[in-house]
């Protein structure tokens, strides 16, 4: 499955204009063959907004995941957006993942909340592993932070994830996150990841860019550079199968010698 990755900030504090990026792009993606685009972190509204980010937030099911579904549906191809959901008096940092007719297939909550910033605006998710079927391949959900935490990755990788998709915000100096962890969690849970990032300064923050999708060897299929940037990869199911085969780390697991680690 070829998969977009939208590398960009949008306009904060813009939803309607981000809503007419996010189609802009889905109509690029699908025109160069993606069956799936995923934008950054809460690329709905912005990042740095502040209380905004409690002001903009909206259900699942709200206007702006009715406009997504348009969107998805009218390009024919699935999407993976980042916004803050709102659950009655609840905020979260959510990812949805749209199917190309349209369907809300997923919706993830961020389970680990980075720094101040996130927990002064939002309250953590509780379900780990949230998952979807989309063109034969397993899709996992998950946000920026997530990502970091090896535990994550391999609950994903031992509920049968084949796609982790993570929408984030990564902020300078941690480009070795993009540049080098996240290749090393596709190989070592053996799938693939397709981190979508944030770019250039926004309030008190910078982010790097560096977007990329890392398949199970351990090896970026493509990966952005600083600025904004629609990248494009793809997601093979038999180098999948085969790199499982060939890495047999979840076979050769001993799961009674890790207690320790809970």
């Amino acid at each position: 499955m070829r998969t977009a990755l939208l590398q960009s900030s949008g306009r904060p504090g813009h939803v309607v204009e981000n809503l007419k990026v996010l189609d802009e792009a889905a109509g690029r993606a699908a025109a160069a063959g993606a069956g799936l685009l995923v934008t950054s972190e809460l690329f709905l509204t912005g990042y740095a907004i502040g209380d905004d980010l409690g002001r903009l937030a909206e259900p699942a099911d709200g206007d702006a995941a009715d406009a997504i579904t348009e969107t998805a549906g009218r390009h024919g191809l699935a999407v993976a957006y980042g916004y803050p959901e709102r659950a009655g008096d609840t905020v979260y940092n959510s990812v949805q993942l749209v199917a190309p007719d349209g369907a809300r297939l997923a919706n993830y909550r961020k389970t680990h909340l980075y720094g101040g910033f996130e927990r002064d605006h939002f309250t953590p998710g509780d379900a780990t592993v949230v998952q979807a079927e989309l063109d034969g391949l397993t899709v996992g959900l998950m946000i920026c932070y997530d990502v970091e935490f090896p535990e994550n990755v391999r609950s994903h990788a031992l509920a049968g994830t084949d796609l982790l998709l993570v929408p984030t915000a990564l902020l300078h100096p941690y480009q070795f996150v993009a540049e080098s962890v996240v290749p090393v969690r596709a190989f070592e849970s053996q799938l693939y990841i397709a981190y979508a990032n944030r770019v250039g300064p926004e309030g008190e923050f910078e982010f790097v860019g560096l977007s990329t999708l890392a398949g199970p060897d351990g090896v970026a299929r493509a990966r952005a550079g600083r600025g904004e940037e629609l990248l494009l990869a793809d997601v093979d199911p038999v180098l999948l199968a085969a790199s499982r085969e060939d890495n047999p780390y979840l076979r050769d697991r001993r799961p009674r010698l890790y207690g320790s680690l809970v």
